[in-house]
């Protein structure tokens, strides 16, 4: 897997699966390209979220606010990441 915080190029939501595969187990039968899908959708739980959220803020400095996995969409987690990789360091 390409960083992309080390190459500069934007976080995607192929990464974030990728990410999921390595960090949280998530069988490569359960990926998806729905921006819109949550963790549940893809048979994650709240543990899964939280080992997402410790990477995601190791690798870019995310923080994402809320400890709740049906909160945000897998697009909403990829918008995040996106964001905070447009700020300045």
């Amino acid at each position: 897997m390409s960083d992309p915080a080390m190459t500069n190029a934007p976080f995607t939501l192929t990464d974030l699966m990728d990410l999921l595969t390595e960090k949280a187990g998530l069988p490569p039968e359960s990926r998806t390209t729905d921006p819109d899908a949550h963790f549940s959708d893809i048979g994650l739980d709240s543990l899964a979220f939280l080992s997402m959220q410790t990477e995601l803020h190791d690798r870019f400095g995310t923080e994402m606010p809320d400890d709740d996995a049906e909160r945000y969409t897998l697009g909403d987690i990829v918008a995040t990441v996106s964001a905070a990789q447009s700020q300045p360091a």
